[in-house]
């Protein structure tokens, strides 16, 4: 593959991952985008289906990763690549998966300012 082809595909894909952001309220269940967008300060956390969430979470994730490992096999052709970055995208949607899982069953008690209650750090 030349290298203009390359550069080419890999605008193409940054374009589908600015796509699904572009797109994101109307392709995924989130009531946390507008919410987060201006909300937070004055109206209580809106009501949510935890399931529903979850599912259109990973569906999201799902597809930033299909894309973004798209981009380094063009970028770089070398499957190890690949192997390590599914592995570290695994490990990464577990993990924050979890800490989410975690906010969202304390309800954001805390608030939005919930970084700066950390005392000790």
């Amino acid at each position: 593959m030349t290298k203009p082809v390359k550069i080419v595909i890999i605008i193409g894909l940054f374009l589908m991952l600015m796509l699904i952001r572009a797109l994101e309220p109307w392709l995924f269940y989130d009531p946390f985008i507008q919410y987060f967008k201006n909300d937070y300060l004055y109206k209580a956390i809106p009501v949510f289906v935890t399931s529903k969430l979850f599912l259109n979470i990973f569906f999201r994730y799902s597809l930033n990763l299909v894309f973004s490992l798209a981009i380094l096999y063009v970028a770089f052709q070398k499957w190890s690549v690949i192997v390590f970055s599914i592995k570290f995208y695994t490990i990464s949607f577990i993990i924050l998966t979890l800490v989410f899982y975690t906010l969202l069953q304390s309800g954001f008690d805390n608030g939005y300012l919930l970084a700066f209650t950390f005392e000790g750090f």
